[in-house]
């Protein structure tokens, strides 16, 4: 469920790309600081997303940091950190866990079970600070198992699930934002859900795994049908986004949520079996009104 929440490098320009690589290294610091290499390499653009919101509409004290690491080891890189940074690298830990955890679940994937156990630590210690939180995703993850296990043909109660979990993790603070930002949360979850499963159903059907899209990929205007669900969960993050007062690093949020959650969507159109049903951006990607 990782990895959809990202920019369009293609229609951000150069001064927001680097501010956005900014935060992502400084979040990946964090990590590391945190948890050792091991955390580091759990890093994902959908917490980078977050951390990047919740500093928007709380702007707290920055620390800017350069540095070289093992992926970059020739130039220094800038990173972003602040009081925001640890709460992130913290859901990062506990969702890389029970991702883990799922994939071993799922798959009998035995690189998958070697990481988890080498997270869990780690997720403890995120646990403590934050047992409400692990509590909320154990729960959902556990009722997203039982219906894959029932082989549930529907995809909303798994993505409500999803979306459910995501608007936990989105409540930072219980303020004024709680309700926009859980809604946010909400829409992301649904979207990377239902992204999730049009992203594996040809594999999930060569190995006959579970997928709720599965009885759907063979009628007439199933690509539409997709694109459209994505379209209207995406609106429901959208509209609650334009509710919040964001000024700082507003152009790369509204890059990431208005054109670079379809990325994964557009290089599965660019397919040659699916080229029947591709589909041009203005057709299923929303602008900012």
């Amino acid at each position: 469920m990782f990895g959809y929440v990202t920019i369009n490098p293609a229609e951000l320009g150069e001064r927001n790309r680097l501010r956005y690589q900014a935060f992502y290294c400084g979040l990946c610091r964090t990590l590391q600081r945190r948890y050792g290499n091991l955390g580091r390499a759990t890093l994902s653009y959908d917490l980078t997303f977050l951390l990047i919101l919740l500093s928007s509409l709380y702007e707290p004290q920055e620390k800017c940091t350069s540095g070289r690491c093992l992926p970059h080891p020739v130039k220094k890189r800038d990173g972003v950190e602040n009081e925001l940074s640890g709460y992130c690298a913290d859901m990062n830990i506990a969702l890389a866990y029970h991702k883990c955890r799922d994939d071993w679940a799922d798959d009998r994937n035995l690189i998958s079970r070697a990481e988890a156990g080498l997270l869990e630590k780690a997720y403890r210690q995120v646990e403590a600070r934050y047992p409400e939180k692990c509590a909320a995703i154990e729960r959902c993850l556990k009722d997203i198992g039982t219906l894959e296990q029932e082989k549930s043909l529907e995809p909303d109660a798994p993505a409500n699930l999803t979306a459910r979990m995501l608007g936990e993790i989105y409540l930072y603070r219980g303020d004024y934002w709680s309700a926009p930002l859980r809604v946010i949360g909400e829409g992301l979850g649904r979207f990377i859900y239902l992204m999730d499963a049009y992203d594996d159903l040809p594999a999930d059907l060569k190995r006959r795994r579970y997928n709720p899209l599965a009885k759907y990929h063979d009628q007439e205007g199933y690509e539409s049908l997709v694109r459209d669900s994505l379209t209207l969960v995406i609106a429901e993050c959208t509209q609650a986004f334009e509710m919040l007062p964001l000024v700082q690093d507003v152009e790369i949020l509204r890059n990431i949520l208005y054109s670079g959650v379809w990325m994964r969507y557009r290089q599965k159109q660019m397919k040659p079996d699916r080229a029947q049903g591709k589909l041009k951006e203005s057709d299923h990607e929303q602008r900012p009104v």
